[in-house]
């Protein structure tokens, strides 16, 4: 496949840091302000110069092979607001980061396109969604980390890495880690955790060598797709503690990789075992990252992405990126 040019907003900034980095020149619109979705490139991350800003009324002139939308707003909204008509018809996925809502099995999704392509992050999510007719994959994470950056284990305490925990409190577990912090060593980080006594929006470039120095993650998420911060701490060679929801019973193994239960309870007797047993957290986390090397590497990543990309070209019959020539 030739190097395409792909659209995309920034909706997930964690996820977009690990897909800039397969080999096509990708744009992401703008707005002065940088509302939701327009944000850019994003003061927190270092990404490849491939990745290029575009000011959103210029879009509609911009010579593109693809476009990917990630949210009901970029589908109904920001498209057909700085899209060409030429544009729409393009070859198209729709990337599916989160479960279905409200419904956890019934909810219709919205991207109803025969043409197009409905990629989600987990298979369970792929499960629950009601995808009717439109063609379907699951490509699983990855991430774009500092390879140097390693677990140490030189703070005897647990991390959460959440952000806005408190305005979503029942699907992110916002009670579950006030709980656990009364009874276990706990920090947090991410946006707006100042509020409750948290490290705030630490950048994605430092953010991994701050989070290696802990004993364990913890993820009190009860539905949500699989967090990043998950497969970050198992590549940095972390064991997780997590509730036994969603995709994370697939990924983390009981009592191997870390530690997975649907009673709270046990999961604070779990991360006290590990704050009291550096040698077994180090075990455990060495485990951890052999299935995120094999499991959640870049290169399966890449591999998956450029088949997704072929399959999107297919569907519409759009000859892009074939060999010696373009749509």
């Amino acid at each position: 496949m030739n190097r395409l040019r792909i659209l995309a907003w920034h909706v997930h900034g964690s996820y977009l840091n690990a897909l800039a980095r397969l080999d096509h020149d990708w744009f992401l619109p703008t707005k002065p302000g940088r509302p939701e979705g327009y944000g850019g490139r994003g003061r927190t991350f270092d990404l490849p110069a491939s990745l290029a800003e575009v000011p959103a009324e210029r879009v509609r002139d911009l010579d593109v092979d693809l476009v990917i939308y990630q949210s009901p707003k970029n589908l109904f909204d920001d498209g057909p607001e700085i899209l060409s008509e030429a544009q729409r018809r393009l070859p198209r996925i729709y990337l599916e980061h989160n479960t279905p809502k409200p419904d956890a099995v019934a909810s219709r999704h919205p991207f109803a396109d025969p043409d197009g392509l409905l990629v989600h992050v987990t298979c369970y999510n792929r499960l629950m969604w009601d995808n009717g007719t439109t063609p379907t994959a699951v490509i699983e994470h990855a991430v774009a980390i500092d390879p140097s950056a390693n677990a140490s284990f030189a703070l005897p305490r647990g991390i959460v890495v959440v952000n806005g925990s408190q305005k979503r409190p029942r699907i992110a577990g916002y009670d579950l880690f006030l709980a656990a912090r009364d009874r276990v060593p706990l920090d947090i980080v991410g946006m707006e955790t100042e509020a409750i006594g948290g490290l705030g929006d630490v950048p994605y470039r430092d953010l991994h060598a701050l989070v290696g120095r802990y004993r364990f993650l913890y993820s009190p998420m009860r539905y949500t797709s699989l967090p990043l911060a998950v497969v970050e701490a198992m590549t940095l060679g972390l064991p997780v503690v997590a509730l036994a929801t969603t995709e994370l019973p697939n990924v983390i193994e009981n009592g191997v990789t870390g530690f997975v239960s649907n009673d709270p309870d046990e999961l604070v007797e779990r991360m006290l075992l590990l704050l009291a047993d550096e040698g077994l957290a180090r075990r455990l986390g060495d485990n951890a990252r052999s299935v995120a090397e094999t499991r959640f590497g870049l290169d399966r990543f890449k591999r998956d992405w450029q088949g997704a990309f072929a399959l999107a070209r297919d569907l519409v019959g759009a000859p892009i990126g074939a060999e010696g020539e373009r749509a």
